[in-house]
């Protein structure tokens, strides 16, 4: 099998020949990565990572400059992204962060909604999508298609989150139309990479927090899964052989059949600080496939190197011999993780069939 027959086949829990490598670096570890490998491609391509993404579609207007009525100032240096949510520049320690400015905060008013410019998507460009995708095939790789914060994030990034959740309990109208709006804006995006032929649309957002579900079972039930399930089965009718990734951080257990219900296939990233994947994968290892479970809180950056080996190779033992784990760092890797860990963790996904 090549890369992207080992990677689907694992992920449908039908077995693997080599467990595959896969994370994504901040910018400070990528230069690390530079100095210590003399490397000029692509990192993912150094450590033979089993997937490749496929750009978004390119939106015909894509002036910013629109959004800045909504903001009554915005920090020198800060972008306005094309959903017209605000980013103002992080800290030092961490230049890849920002201060997140939401355009719809302080409106009060169905009107003021109805007359935000959404992004324009139905007649944005995708022409470079199926020729993208033949060549990530070409390479035997997998292609993605990337959209993650697919409806509950793009919206309160927009509104902002205590405004939408107070629109949702006390079913506002302004969050039937938000939510509504994003949905069918975000179903084209994903139709369009579904066309092109990606064997994997990794969506999602974070619906929990450290030690609990971010809102209660029966919000999510009203107000998300709908919509989220809604875009899942128009897609697979498409392809039914599609795998959909789910990406929440944090605490999801109690959110994990209603995911399961909506289609999703494999889920992303169960973070050990909150969850124990043993568990997990107990009680939903025989519907559902996993992405993650090394902890970028604990094990990445404060653990050894023998102790990042152990986590991968017992987790990787929990999986079994089918497989259903994609093992890999919980989130992007930062400035404080050892590059020495790194390293262990491709070893040890090299040794564990051996």
């Amino acid at each position: 099998m090549n890369r992207r027959e080992n990677l689907l086949s694992l992920l449908k829990r039908q077995g693997y020949d080599e467990v595959p490598v896969e994370f994504l670096l901040c910018p400070d570890l990528e230069k690390l990565f530079r100095k210590k490998t003399d490397y000029i491609g692509n990192y993912m391509e150094y450590f033979n990572m089993p997937w490749k993404y496929v750009d978004d579609m390119k939106l015909i207007d894509n002036d910013t400059d629109k959004y800045l009525k909504y903001f009554d100032s915005l920090k020198p240096g800060s972008k306005i992204d094309y959903w017209g949510v605000g980013h103002e520049p992080g800290s030092e320690a961490a230049k890849h962060m920002t201060y997140m400015r939401n355009p719809l905060k302080q409106i009060t008013s169905m009107e003021e909604l109805e007359n935000y410019p959404f992004p324009d998507f139905s007649s944005a460009n995708n022409d470079h999508q199926k020729k993208q995708v033949e060549q990530i095939r070409e390479a035997g790789l997998a292609a993605v298609g990337n959209m993650q914060m697919t409806i509950w994030e793009a919206s309160w990034y927009i509104r902002g989150m205590e405004e939408l959740m107070m629109d949702m309990m006390f079913e506002d109208e302004k969050a039937v139309y938000l939510l509504d709006k994003i949905s069918e804006i975000n179903l084209i995006r994903a139709k369009s990479f579904v066309n092109a032929g990606v064997d994997i649309l990794f969506i999602g957002d974070d619906i929990g927090m450290q030690r609990s579900i971010m809102m209660s079972e029966d919000l999510y039930v009203t107000w998300l899964k709908p919509r989220l399930k809604n875009l899942i089965s128009e897609v697979k009718k498409i392809n039914k052989d599609l795998i959909v990734f789910y990406h929440s951080c944090g605490f999801i257990t109690p959110f994990i059949p209603h995911l399961i219900d909506a289609g999703v296939d494999v889920l992303n990233p169960i973070q050990p600080e909150c969850m124990d994947f043993k568990d997990i994968h107990s009680e939903f290892g025989d519907k559902l496939s996993f992405h993650g479970t090394i902890g970028t809180q604990s094990t990445m950056p404060f653990g050894t190197p023998e102790d990042v080996r152990k986590e991968v190779f017992r987790n990787l033992e929990i999986a079994g011999d089918k497989g259903g784990l994609l093992v890999a760092p919980t989130h992007l890797l930062e400035p404080e993780v050892p590059w020495e860990n790194i390293i262990a963790y491709v070893q040890a996904c090299k040794d564990f069939l051996k």
